[in-house]
């Protein structure tokens, strides 16, 4: 089976339980450190899905392997081979398929409840409750020809889908507990600062840590069980 290529646009922002679940499955993986200057793969077709992962930066910034990485999603598309985006990933899979990432109406910091905008969320996320990580302070648009899946209270474009394969989400379902405390620690000062109504304070993120990432990894492992289905074998 080809792997499945993995670009990472932060040191600490890494694939964690996404990298879990792969192993788990024997779905090979290689992963490109694009904050590290690693080089685009040379072709998409080489690869039987393609992830990307979350970040600081903004999707709107003028990083010098945007081009490319957006014209690889873009291929991907066409050839319908799966694209799966994780928070700054979903937002550049809007930007690839010509959609606009914009500031959020509030900039969202711990475990949020979702909630399903179309029968086929249940396809790709099950049926149980949707708590999941968040971490940012932008938000995609819904590329024309999408279809929405999942709405928030504080940030209305949660996750969306193109042609039953694509998938963007703004939350982090790759999170695991090592991963979490990290981003604590680094962002101890923004967390903070934070005003914002959907920003909770550390003590809360931590509160019931093994029972909440028990679920958001049990709905993680549903989300790339489904995904996985268009893989390339």
């Amino acid at each position: 089976m080809k792997p499945v290529a993995i670009f990472q646009n932060d040191r600490h922002d890494g694939p964690a339980f996404f990298a879990t679940w792969l192993t788990r499955e024997a779905i090979p993986f290689q992963v490109f450190a694009l904050y590290d200057g690693a080089a685009l793969p040379t072709g998409v077709q080489d690869f039987s899905g393609l992830c990307v992962l979350g970040g600081p930066q903004s999707a709107n910034d003028a990083l010098p392997y945007y081009p490319g990485l957006l014209d690889q999603l873009r291929q991907a598309v066409g050839l319908r081979i799966p694209v799966i985006g994780h928070c700054l990933g979903g937002q550049l899979l809007s930007r690839a398929l010509g959609a606009t990432v914009q500031a959020a109406d509030h900039t969202e910091i711990g475990w949020s409840v979702l909630h399903p905008l179309h029968p086929h969320a249940q396809d790709w996320f099950g049926d149980g409750p949707l708590q999941l990580f968040q971490w940012h302070g932008e938000s995609f648009g819904i590329p024309a020809g999408a279809t929405p899946l999942l709405r928030g209270d504080y940030c209305a474009n949660q996750a969306y889908v193109v042609d039953e394969r694509h998938l963007a989400m703004q939350f982090h379902c790759e999170v695991d507990s090592e991963k979490l405390r990290l981003w604590l620690k680094l962002g101890a000062e923004e967390v903070r600062r934070c005003a914002s109504p959907a920003a909770q304070d550390a003590a809360s993120m931590l509160a019931h840590l093994d029972q909440h990432m028990a679920r958001s990894q049990a709905i993680a492992s549903h989300i790339y069980s489904r995904w996985a289905q268009g893989l390339a074998r």
